[in-house]
This record gives C-alpha cells, sequence and structure tokens, in this order.
C-alpha cells in the first residue's frame, strides 16, 4: 500500500506521514562520546552524514532542540562519535535511552589524549571537533571537523530503518 498526502497545512495527519516517510529512509546509528567536567556524555543518533565535506573533513548529524545532552557534549574539545556495528543493536538502545544513570553501564569506552570517547566494539570511529552549527526547524544540524579516524573493516554497520535496527545482507 503507498499512502501520499499532498503538501498542506502541517496538520497532524500530514507530520505524521512525513515522519513515516522519513522513518523508511536508512541510516547509520552512532554514539556522540565525551568526558565532560570528569564525567561521560552521550547520547546516540541516527540522522549522521559522512562526507558533507572532504576539505575540511566533515560530517553532521541533527540533535533535536530538546536534548540536554547536546549542549554539554558540545562544550568538549572533541568529541567521540562511534558508529555501531551490527551486533551492538542492544548497546545502541541502551545508549539512546532516557535512563542517564544505566547509559554507560556495562559500556566500554575507550579514551584518548582527548576529550573523545568511543565505544569499544564500534565499526568506526570518528574524533571530532565542532565546526559550526545551524538551525534547522526542531532540530540543530552540527557539523563536525574529522581530526582522527579509525575503521574496523571487517564488521558491518548497524542501520536503523523503519524505526528499527536493521543489518546489511551481503
Amino acid at each position: 500500500m503507498t499512502e501520499t498526502v499532498e503538501t498542506r497545512p502541517r496538520d497532524e495527519v500530514y507530520l505524521s506521514t512525513v515522519r513515516r516517510a522519513f522513518a523508511l529512509f536508512p541510516s547509520g546509528v552512532v554514539s556522540l562520546v565525551a568526558a565532560v567536567d570528569g564525567h561521560e556524555v552521550g547520547m546516540v543518533a541516527s540522522s549522521f552524514t559522512v562526507g558533507v565535506s572532504a576539505d575540511p573533513p566533515l560530517v553532521s548529524v541533527a540533535i533535536q532542540r530538546t536534548s540536554t545532552s547536546w549542549p554539554r557534549l558540545r562544550a568538549a574539545a572533541s568529541i567521540g562519535v562511534s558508529g555501531f556495528a551490527e551486533d551492538q543493536a542492544a548497546l545502541a538502545r541502551q545508549m539512546a535511552g532516557p535512563d542517564r544513570d544505566r547509559r554507560f553501564e556495562g559500556v566500554t569506552l575507550l579514551s584518548t589524549r582527548s576529550d573523545a570517547r568511543f565505544v569499544e566494539g564500534a565499526a568506526t570511529w570518528f574524533e571530532c571537533t565542532v565546526h559550526d552549527e545551524v538551525d534547522a526547524g526542531d532540530h540543530t544540524v552540527a557539523f563536525l571537523e574529522v581530526v582522527a579516524v579509525r575503521t574496523a573493516e571487517a564488521l558491518r554497520p548497524l542501520v536503523c530503518q523503519g524505526s528499527g535496527f536493521h543489518r546489511i545482507a551481503p
């Protein structure tokens, strides 16, 4: 079944249909984690884009304006962005959950010489600094400059599509 809703005033039916359409588009799932004032602060996002720019190397992430983690994270000198591997769906759900006390329970975070923290076993790691931010509706789009990168090419990424986590078939 296909559903078409023409552009019209932004009522709940229209916005609900747009959200469902957005959810059909697959995207990677990442954590953003840094040490801030001696404590790990983190969040999970599925609105992550790589290759925004090659020079300087930029990635982007869209963050809900209601986020209480982003204002703390953006203050860090650097942020660790970990692209979850396909076997880390439960970990991604836990780190995305509302219970801040459980967010890092049992999670092995790897440190660098900077504030960035990375999830052990992730498929990719990007150490980033905040390059710019742009207001975008009910979100803020953060452009992050990649200052270091590591990949585990043998691992496949975790993908979010249709409001659920999936594996990429070979």
